[in-house]
């Protein structure tokens, strides 16, 4: 099974290196062609990797980490090339594949740019080598992420996104691209210095990086001073990916200006690095200096959560020209904030409540953006007043399959009971009511009200949306022209998003079952 894993990471990096030999033709539209069709070959392979992974998986022993590699890569610095998965990681990784597949599938037939991109001439058209390139790099960051078990490793992993995905908002995204690509990657890139600041204080203290043997010890041998110091800022870094307020305003910008596989895989993969690393490194590495922090962490996860629902809100009034694009960006605010906060609980509910809350995160949200991402194409905007407006959607008659999927991922995502989103937000305000000792209780029963209040804002405004777009604006006559409804790419990328949005929702403890066992080993020093 180690073998697997490497093969996971190996696939892709050979797919990148690959679109950069000579092997595509001469003739441009051909090359970018076969490069997409690569793209989408590569990406498959990973997904199928991914899922032999989940089948050797032991699920008797989600706790013990598994498909493990440990050899030494750097001795002087103590750090290792150390691989290995167990009941965190694993959905991740699995749902990282999945996307990324999804994303390539949709690419071949819809590469970002359009019409647009098509009628430029050869010099300034952005190539479909260079985009597979920089996609398949993605996803080499992205999987590494969830499997490296060394701190400068997943400093590394964490780092590598940065690049392809600056590029794919810059060069194929749309708007003010530019701006949103140099705030997203400036943002970034002072979070991880900061970061990686606190794993050079863990490891210069601990003598190791290794994350397995620093869980072990759960703390001991690092004064309570140095780890209230690295928890800091190592939750600092992983907290403006995550993002959460008051450090997510680079977030809204990025999604609006970046393509839809863009938007997909930053809300859908990009985000969940942050929370997973919270859950990774500072509950079992320094458990407490986490737990000094803890109460500062949910008490803005809860200001978040109203804030990002809020916001929404107010992009949802008829008038106030909002982007449809921009305010699921802010919804995002808003979910991550329930992750944060069942982290913040530091309990075992409350933890598995933010990994469920992750994973259905990624898929409801990663289902939204490709069905706005479909209506961007057929208008050309994702203002709210312009798709609910006289010539607006009003999609239950002129589009009714698209209709029907924007309207089944809104209420999945406000966690309507029997779809994926309403366990995870249930069993991080569960943790919140509870936290574990030491923590103030008044405080976090506090946040859970607010966090409470948040769901009955989010219900609002994703009504409110589905009202508009799907019904249109009943003070004004809808055209009756009908839009192209849903296209055959368009169903093959989105259907199993909605299909596992369904299942987990009905079946949580495919997800619970993993991820129990594991965060009680983490947070008893495992």
């Amino acid at each position: 099974m180690n073998a697997v894993l490497i093969a996971l990471l190996v696939l892709p990096l050979l797919g990148a290196a690959l679109t950069l030999a000579p092997v595509f033709g001469p003739d441009r539209a051909v090359a970018d062609r076969r490069a997409l069709r690569l793209n989408s070959v590569v990406t498959g392979a990973v997904f199928l990797v991914s899922v032999a992974l989940a089948a050797g998986f032991d699920h008797g022993s989600p706790a013990r980490m598994q498909a493990t590699t440990d050899v030494s890569w750097i001795p002087a610095l103590h750090v290792r090339f150390h691989l290995g998965v167990d009941g965190v990681s694993l959905p991740l990784i699995v749902l990282t594949a999945l996307l990324t597949f999804l994303c390539a599938l949709y690419s071949e037939k819809r590469l970002p740019g359009g019409e647009a991109r098509d009628a430029a001439p050869d010099e300034h058209r952005p190539s479909g080598q260079a985009f597979a390139g920089l996609f398949l790099l993605l996803e080499v960051g992205m999987l590494a992420t969830f499997a490296v078990l060394d701190l400068l490793l997943f400093f590394l992993a964490f780092e590598i996104v940065l690049i392809p995905m600056y590029f794919l908002i810059a060069r194929w995204g749309s708007g003010a691209k530019t701006p949103a690509a140099n705030r997203f990657i400036l943002y970034t890139l002072l979070g991880s210095a900061v970061m990686l600041l606190g794993f050079l204080l863990i490891g210069s203290k601990a003598g190791t990086f290794d994350m397995q043997a620093l869980a072990a010890a759960h703390g001991n041998g690092l004064s309570h001073t140095t780890q209230v110091i690295a928890a800091l800022a190592i939750m600092v870094g992983l907290a403006v990916k995550a993002p959460a307020w008051p450090l997510h305003s680079w977030l809204p910008d990025a999604h609006t200006a970046a393509p839809t596989v863009g938007s997909v895989l930053l809300a859908g993969v990009l985000l969940k690095m942050g929370t997973y690393g919270l859950v990774r490194v500072l509950l079992p590495v320094v458990p407490d200096g986490t737990a000094t922090l803890a109460p500062y962490l949910g008490a803005f996860a809860a200001v978040g959560i109203v804030y990002g629902s809020l916001a929404c809100l107010a992009l949802a009034r008829p008038g106030s020209k909002g982007d449809l694009k921009r305010l699921i960006a802010y919804s995002s605010v808003g979910h991550m904030g329930f992750v944060l906060l069942g982290i913040a609980s530091l309990t075992p509910v409350g933890v598995n409540g933010a990994l469920f809350a992750n994973i259905a995160h990624g898929l409801i949200t990663g289902l939204l953006f490709f069905v706005v991402g479909a209506l961007k194409d057929r208008y050309g905007t994702a203002d709210l007043d312009t798709l609910s407006g006289a010539t607006g959607a009003a999609l239950y008659g002129r589009a009714p399959r698209i209709g029907a999927l924007l309207a089944f991922a809104a209420v999945a995502s406000l966690g309507l009971p029997g779809l994926a989103g309403f366990w995870g937000e249930l069993l991080a305000m569960f943790g919140a009511f509870d936290p574990a000792a030491g923590l103030s209780r008044p405080a976090f029963v506090t946040y859970m009200v607010l966090a409470g209040l948040g769901t009955l804002l989010t219900a609002a405004y994703l009504l409110i949306v589905v009202k508009r777009v799907c019904m249109g604006d009943p003070a004004q006559p809808a055209s009756v022209d009908r839009l192209p409804d849903l296209r055959p790419y368009e169903a093959v990328s989105w259907t199993p998003l909605a299909a596992l949005t369904l299942v987990a929702g009905l079946w949580p403890a495919l997800l619970l079952g993993l991820s129990d066992p594991a965060v009680k080993h983490l947070l008893g020093g495992g």
